[in-house]
């Protein structure tokens, strides 16, 4: 018994001691094989670990999307700034270049001219519709008077109207109550320039014998010694013969536009000054014709 014990035992061991590589082996290949009841729990395991992936990749990726989509926002929004800094900019240098451009012509003027002017800026204008005047940024304290001739570059704007001590109300071409002495540049006939409309004058007390054009410039006489001779006033818009009156009927546009003047000059002395030659006469247009005179002269009851 004890013999076949210690047998049995040594056999066991015997055994075991064969075993043991071979499973060795066996655990080795199956650590590369899976058995058949393995399939389906390794394809649950993968397939929810596909659509983990999937669901983290999405998320990452959307993300990502809405950090990036805050950056765009923000680099749009400064972007959109820099772009209102830069139109800003540029709206300034287009009227610092104006101004310049303004500047220089008044300066070139006064500088080719005897007359005694004072420099001035527009600094209000008159809201109601019946009268055409603004008010500039110099009176009294600066020599200026009632009555004294207003101009730009370009031609006639008006004259002083009420001088206060530091400013002054300018009576403007296009006003009701104006009134210049005018001649017609090219046919010389002379007739006075009274305010119509706030863009429009009319040259009244012109013979209806006169030769007077679409298109002929009318300008300052320079009798008074106010206005400088010569200075446009306004170009004829149209002309028409009422047969009632003795006078033509002759609308003007004025040269200086009454809603775009910024700065004027203001003559304390016309000295004389000629500028006759200094501006272009307005061009008639090839279909406008002489108006024939009256045939006959009327009699006190048309004058009337």
């Amino acid at each position: 018994m004890n013999w076949f014990q210690l047998n049995l035992r040594k056999l066991m061991w015997f055994g075991l001691a064969l075993m043991l590589p071979l499973l060795s082996l066996n655990m080795q290949r199956k650590a590369f094989e899976s058995a058949w009841y393995d399939q389906p729990f390794h394809l649950l395991v993968g397939g929810v670990q596909n659509l983990f992936f999937m669901f983290s990749d999405g998320v990452r990726g959307t993300t990502a999307e809405y950090l990036n989509l805050l950056d765009i926002k923000a680099e749009n929004a400064r972007l959109k700034r820099e772009n209102a800094e830069l139109l800003t900019r540029l709206t300034q240098y287009d009227e610092l270049t104006k101004e310049n451009a303004r500047l220089g012509g008044l300066l070139d003027f006064r500088g080719k001219t005897r007359m005694e002017l004072v420099a001035a800026e527009v600094v209000s204008r008159d809201l109601l519709a019946d009268h055409s005047t603004v008010r500039i940024n110099k009176g009294t304290h600066h020599g200026l008077r009632a009555g004294q001739a207003v101009l730009t570059v370009d031609g006639v704007a008006g004259y002083i109207y009420r001088p206060e001590n530091f400013s002054s109300l300018v009576l403007l071409v296009t006003d009701r109550y104006a009134v210049v002495d005018g001649i017609v540049s090219r046919s010389r006939a002379r007739g006075i320039v009274e305010g119509k409309s706030p863009t429009m004058s009319t040259l009244r007390y012109v013979e209806r014998f006169e030769d007077v054009k679409v298109g002929d410039m009318v300008v300052t006489s320079g009798l008074d010694n106010i206005f400088p001779k010569g200075l446009p006033i306004a170009v004829v818009e149209s002309v028409d013969m009422p047969s009632s009156s003795v006078s033509l009927k002759v609308d003007l546009r004025p040269v200086v536009d009454p809603d775009k003047i910024e700065e004027v000059f203001v003559v304390l002395n016309a000295a004389n000054e000629d500028l006759t030659g200094r501006y272009q006469v307005a061009a008639l247009p090839p279909e406008a014709e002489p108006l024939a005179p009256a045939p006959a002269t009327p009699n006190a009851s048309e004058a009337r």
